[in-house]
């Protein structure tokens, strides 16, 4: 059996009502922040994406949950063992808010 790691600082519920408790470790990109331009004095500024940050090496049977941007991050180096929260799904379900309540499944 398939086991998910939720390294998120959230509880990820799904709408059929599992819930993945974060661990506590929270998986990240590093960033640095330059400024890019200023306009009519506002600055504008490009983020820089760097390394990511306590992600555990894969592990046989383990799919670790992460943010979208640590998902894309460990695309570009060929990691297959981590999903996201389809949080852009139609069947995503909020509060009156907008916030996330819970979400169908994953994305790769």
């Amino acid at each position: 059996m398939i086991k998910f790691i939720n390294l998120t600082p959230h509880t990820i519920t799904l709408n059929n009502g599992i819930n993945f408790p974060s661990i506590g470790k929270v998986a990240k990109v590093s960033t640095t922040t330059v400024i890019d331009n200023i306009i009519n004095n506002i600055p504008i500024y490009s983020i820089i994406y760097g390394k990511l940050e306590n992600l555990p090496d894969p592990t046989d049977g383990i799919i670790y949950i992460v943010s979208n941007i640590v998902l894309e991050a460990g695309k570009k180096i060929r990691r297959t063992d981590l999903v996201a929260p389809a949080t852009n799904h139609s069947d995503t379900i909020r509060n009156e808010n907008g916030q996330i309540i819970s979400v169908p499944g994953f994305v790769k």
